[in-house]
């Protein structure tokens, strides 16, 4: 690498934390850490416990994102400390100058990305429902699948999954189920999944090895921790109690626990089994009702702004937003930003980076 390539990647990485500097506003956050902190610091900080936790979880995502600021602009000096030395042929580090413009691009890009996550709810867990479509046991397997490949993606970022429902499929696969997944702006980057998911393969389940289509619904929603302001009246949900079951047996429970929660004047269905009591799973079926209900409310909103405008949006189940080939090719492609990659077994595995972060750049670039 010539010395002007290294001089203009310099220029491009202080430029870029500069812009990001003024984009997080670094001195507010210091402010408010620093009253999170006097928060936490009051004896009577832990007696109430929602708030509490709500307050731990904004200080650590402020803390989190100002270190990693700061290790940037730390690597970024190093960068230049190196740098001059070479420039002043003391010694020949142009090896480690090209390994160092890499990573701090590598990280800085991933940084990036993690800032466009500052819509309202970007920060909140997200409440994951699945359902396969028409075709039986072949759509059933597929939702296990696409079931598997979210967990495996919450474990490779360190987040947490909490079954709420789970129903077998009758003879593979899953019916439905739906869960929530707990991490930082878990909601912001798992958005991009919400949509139809469609696989092309070889069917295992077919004894002439044909090629099938199989369609899974993937719908996700904010777990909105504040106050909302919904009302539920008792007239307008119909609440059903029933055993738990699930995969193999291990949800399985001796009493009628589980909770299914029928919102009359929209349809949306709200199943929670995972809690020990049917009082513990009534009350979070409640909270995720009324999470559901407010984005339903935001998306009327934003859907009358559309019509008014002219903008149409089909959301019909044969408008799929990611196409999983595997066969008679290997390719996974969304049809929104186009992005696509051929390593199938990653993607299956829980590697959705490449996706996420194409849909993050490209929604931000439509605002």
């Amino acid at each position: 690498m010539e010395n002007f390539e290294m001089v203009k990647a310099i220029e491009d990485f202080q430029t870029r934390l500069n812009e990001l500097e003024k984009a997080i506003h670094v001195d507010e956050m210091k402010d408010d850490i620093k009253k999170y902190d006097d928060e936490m610091n009051n004896p009577s900080f832990w007696n109430d416990q929602k708030k509490s936790s709500i307050i731990l979880k904004k200080s650590k995502i402020l803390k989190n994102t100002l270190e990693t600021f700061n290790t940037l602009k730390e690597e970024l000096n190093d960068l230049q400390f190196y740098f001059d030395i070479h420039k002043a042929k003391e010694e020949n580090l142009e090896n480690e100058i090209v390994s160092l413009i890499d990573e701090l691009e590598n990280k800085l890009s991933s940084f990036e990305v993690e800032m466009l996550l500052s819509n309202e709810y970007d920060n909140c867990d997200a409440i994951i429902d699945m359902h396969p479509g028409a075709g039986g046991t072949e759509s059933q397997d597929w939702c296990s699948m696409l079931y598997r490949m979210y967990k495996r993606y919450a474990e490779r970022h360190g987040f947490t999954l909490e079954l709420l429902d789970y129903q077998d499929g009758e003879e593979a696969g899953i019916k439905s189920v739906s869960f929530i997944i707990h991490g930082d702006k878990a909601y912001g980057y798992l958005k991009s999944e919400q949509g139809v998911h469609r696989l092309v393969r070889i069917s295992p389940f077919d004894s002439n090895a044909r090629r099938h289509t199989s369609f899974c619904a993937v719908t996700i929603v904010p777990s909105i921790e504040s106050d909302i302001n919904i009302e539920i009246k008792p007239e307008d949900v119909r609440i059903d109690t029933y055993r738990s079951s699930g995969a193999g047996g291990q949800y399985v429970n001796t009493t009628d626990s589980a909770i299914r929660i029928t919102h009359l004047k929209t349809g949306i269905v709200v199943t929670c089994q995972n809690e020990r009591s049917q009082i513990q799973n009534r009350e979070k079926a409640m909270n995720i009702l009324k999470s559901k209900l407010y984005q339903l409310e935001l998306e009327e909103q934003a859907q009358k702004i559309k019509n008014i405008n002219g903008a149409t949006t089909d959301n019909s189940f044969g408008s799929q937003i990611r196409s999983y080939v595997f066969h008679p090719y290997s390719m996974i492609k969304d049809h929104r930003t186009n992005f696509e990659t051929y390593n199938v077994d990653a993607v299956m595995d829980g590697e959705l980076d490449g996706f996420i972060n194409a849909y993050l750049k490209s929604d931000y670039n439509v605002r």
